[in-house]
């Protein structure tokens, strides 16, 4: 989709907002040019030597219409204010809504923190699409308007309009997509060095030594630069068209003050049509150049609507309703000839695999890095979808699984998932009002949490920082494993759930997740060999398969 039909189906969202705008810039335009008109009137009786009741009459007319044209702009400001509101809280609700549904396939060669700054794009749409239809619209409106009142005051005046028109036509032809163009390559890197900033902010401890330092600054020179090249590339369009606009502004300028010179001496107009049409030509001129300085807010627009899109363009996960009154009451899983391959890439990751798993079983994975063991836990989990092959639930060969009912029955923890920012209850259940007090306890006591909890200035409520910073790495596995928990579901997808803790401390968690009194299914991948020894089933794999199921006795 191009950029300016992304916009157009942006305002298509409000247009009733939209088409108010318009409506009271329509009449703030004429408006505002028939003040020349009364100006001309009076100037004719200022003329004339004589003052009368019409004169006083006019003026207050020119006075109200004056402030009548200012309260119009006072309406137009109420009406884009609530414009830029809404546009706020949709894109907020698109990104928060999308982000965690975007396919995980669709993240490939993408960084989803970085994605997620396009959301700073929404400010430039909310401060540029204000400028775009007050400014330009009014603009445009106000040239309309004026050329039809010059062609009245004498035919010359068309030709005029007809000149201007051609100006504004040629202006948008031959620079409208490289002025495009140079936007979005300036865009690109912008994003890019922000990117680069925010590198630099997360591993903060790695550039403290001089040298990093030094790479660091060296690699945002070279970005910065990059940057510039493409801002200078941007500003030669904007400045072409703003070199025209002088151009004609010369020769409109002096061509219409030795016409207009020419019809009064010849008598073909007074003093007073003089003094208007000079002033509407003035008014017109202006117009034109509001609308070419503001292209460039009309790229930054286009540019933003555009980097926005790349969001909203990325493929989301079907939608399945989730029905809580017929939840699975176990769950048995049987995957047949599943194979995957990311995108771009002719590499297989995992390789024709048939597996079969009861409800119940825990499941140790084996594997060097690179065997497939952390890709097949991810399509077991709901989080990838294979690229061949299909997954039953229950031997339900028939239905397509409903993702959101699978997945409300299943929890996981995946490589490199920290907490999040909020407090430690919001980190535990989620706000879920199904979480009694009897299961938060159970789950604090089970992960070992209750000192640290106490430990804590405001207990569960004490907030968190952005991936847990200022929890230590155990206390932080701590909170995900008792939110994996809590909900007590009926399977348990760990990747390295224990790592990071004292041996002594993992082994009793472990201890507690594969106590028999749980019959939930536990399907693990982790370097602590202990959970190996409670696992009942071990999975070998290598190269994308299944080289050895072995039953623990």
């Amino acid at each position: 989709m191009k950029p300016l039909k992304r916009f157009y189906n942006l305002l298509e969202l409000d247009k009733k907002d939209v088409y108010q705008l318009f409506f009271y810039g329509i009449l703030s335009g004429v408006i505002s040019l028939s003040l020349p008109l009364g100006i001309q009137a009076i100037t004719n009786f200022i003329q004339s030597g004589r003052a009368s009741a019409s004169w006083i009459v006019l003026i207050i007319m020119v006075v109200f219409g004056v402030a009548l044209v200012g309260v119009l702009s006072l309406m137009q400001l109420r009406i884009m204010e609530s414009l830029q509101q809404k546009i706020f809280i949709r894109s907020s609700f698109e990104f928060a809504v999308r982000l965690p549904k975007i396919k995980f396939e669709e993240y490939y060669n993408n960084y989803p923190p970085e994605l997620a700054n396009r959301f700073f794009d929404t400010l430039t749409i909310q401060k540029g699409t204000a400028k775009l239809l007050i400014g330009f619209s009014a603009a445009i409106l106000q040239i309309i308007f004026g050329i039809i009142l010059l062609s009245l005051y004498h035919n010359y005046f068309i030709i005029f309009g007809m000149l201007l028109m051609l100006l504004l036509y040629f202006i948008f032809r031959f620079s409208y997509n490289s002025g495009l163009n140079t936007s979005m390559k300036e865009s690109k890197y912008k994003y890019k060095v922000a990117g680069w900033l925010q590198e630099i902010a997360r591993n903060n401890f790695s550039f403290r030594n001089q040298m990093h330092h030094d790479f660091a600054l060296g690699k945002n020179d070279s970005l910065v630069t990059e940057y510039l090249h493409n801002r200078e590339k941007h500003f030669s369009v904007i400045k072409t068209q703003f070199t025209q606009l002088i151009l004609f502004k010369i020769i409109i300028t002096a061509s219409l003050l030795s016409i207009g010179g020419y019809l009064v001496l010849s008598q073909e107009m007074n003093i007073g049509q003089f003094v208007a049409a000079e002033i509407i030509i003035l008014l017109v001129i202006n117009s034109v150049e509001k609308i070419v300085l503001g292209l460039e807010t009309f790229y930054d627009v286009l540019t933003s609507v555009e980097k926005i899109g790349l969001i909203t363009d990325m493929n989301l996960e079907e939608e399945f309703p989730v029905d809580y009154d017929n939840c699975y009451t176990s769950i048995a899983l049987d995957i047949e000839k599943v194979s995957f391959k990311f995108p771009d890439s002719k590499s297989i990751v995992l390789n024709n695999i048939s597996l079969k798993i009861e409800q119940g079983e825990r499941i140790f994975i084996n594997g060097e890095n690179g065997s497939g063991k952390t890709t097949l836990m991810r399509i077991l989990s709901g989080l990838m979808q294979p690229t061949e092959g299909a997954i039953y639930i229950n031997d339900d060969s028939f239905k397509k699984v409903n993702l959101n009912q699978y997945r409300s029955q299943i929890e996981s923890i995946i490589y490199g998932e920290t907490p999040f920012e909020g407090t430690v209850i919001e980190n535990i259940t989620f706000k879920d009002e199904l979480t009694n007090n009897e299961n938060l306890k159970w789950a604090i006591e089970g992960m070992q949490l209750e000192h640290f909890v106490k430990s804590l200035p405001q207990g569960l409520l004490t907030s968190i920082f952005p991936e847990g910073k200022q929890l230590s790495s155990s206390n932080a596995q701590k909170i995900l494993l008792a939110r994996s928990i809590i909900s007590k579901p009926k399977i348990l997808f760990y990747e390295d759930p224990t790592d990071t803790m004292d041996e002594k401390i993992a082994n009793e968690i472990i201890d507690f997740i594969t106590g028999q009194e749980h019959n939930w299914t536990i399907i693990v991948s982790s370097k602590n060999e202990y959970w190996k020894t409670k696992c009942n089933r071990q999975l070998t794999m290598k190269n994308g398969q299944i080289i050895l199921d072995q039953k623990n006795q």
